[in-house]
């Protein structure tokens, strides 16, 4: 039996996070351990569902370009930690936290491009990436489950090496919103596809991708398997069907010019008149 289904990216990011919550790993670290959630919107859309909170949203991508929150802090942790069951907010220690996990234990991050290889990076709009850039090198190195929860909107042509080489904050003149470098993340990624596998045992394929009429991102896919598996997946379906972007409310309002952490900001064609931005290029 084969079902057809397409997912909006908010419902994608919603059927990732279902996907996440079969995983080994994920249960165990809930029951005993520990999950280190990193803010972003399909990570919130994970914090919902193991703990019912919705993450506060820093950076992220709308028709301006590449903006930030309009406000910070903002009406919820940008990251928790969840500890047997149990979670808190992190945003003032999340290195404290990180030094405080061990083999088990897992930590959660959306990523912002990820390529056919199955690489992922995050952009990183503050110097050396705030303090998820400072940490994520050594994080690697503690050799603590990492896990990317990523949709298929996110998917490039060429690699992510290659991109990663093309951009850098100091490095762009003039961006519409904060000019962004890429920070390679490494760890088991999880998209639509892969948690559409993981929710039911059935054989997942991409056929097309985009929309319109707020489809524009859009994955379709076949699923196939049989019957039993086929109507266990198409009830997940219909409850993601019509899911909006996970996030608190007053982080999800993007930013204004000169307001809270713009000042950190490089080369936004919004914080100074375009002729100044040019003239300050050629210099």
């Amino acid at each position: 039996m084969i079902l057809q289904f397409t997912l909006t990216v908010p419902e994608a990011k919603k059927l990732i996070a279902l996907g996440a919550l079969e995983l080994p790993e994920i249960k165990a670290a809930f029951k005993e351990g520990k999950i280190f959630l990193k803010g972003g919107s399909t990570v919130s859309a994970l914090a919902e569902e193991l703990v019912g909170i919705k993450l506060g949203i820093c950076g992220r991508i709308t028709p301006l370009g590449t903006k930030g929150s309009r406000t910070w802090p903002v009406d919820a942790p940008h990251s928790i930690l969840i500890e047997r069951g149990v979670p808190r907010s992190c945003d003032d220690r999340e290195e404290e936290e990180i030094l405080g996990m061990r083999k088990g234990d897992v930590f959660v991050i959306g990523a912002n491009a990820i390529d056919g290889y199955g690489n992922a990076a995050m952009m990183a709009g503050s110097a050396l990436g705030g303090q998820p850039g400072k940490i994520l090198g050594g994080l690697m190195g503690e050799g603590i489950n990492v896990l990317i929860l990523a949709g298929l909107e996110k998917l490039i042509p060429g690699s992510i090496m290659e991109a990663t080489k093309a951009c850098g904050r100091r490095k762009i003149d003039l961006s519409f919103g904060m000019a962004v470098g890429l920070i390679p993340i490494v760890g088991k990624l999880i998209t639509e596809q892969i948690a559409t596998e993981l929710l039911a045992n059935v054989k997942c394929q991409i056929i097309g991708k985009g929309g319109i009429s707020g489809a524009e991102g859009a994955t379709t896919m076949v699923a196939e398997g049989n019957p039993d598996q086929i109507e266990k997946l198409f009830q997940i379906i219909r409850k993601v069907k019509g899911t909006k972007t996970s996030g608190s409310p007053l982080s999800l309002e993007e930013c204004r010019p000169h307001g809270p952490g713009c000042s950190d900001d490089l080369a936004c064609i919004y914080l100074k008149p375009l002729k100044t931005q040019r003239k300050e290029s050629k210099q």
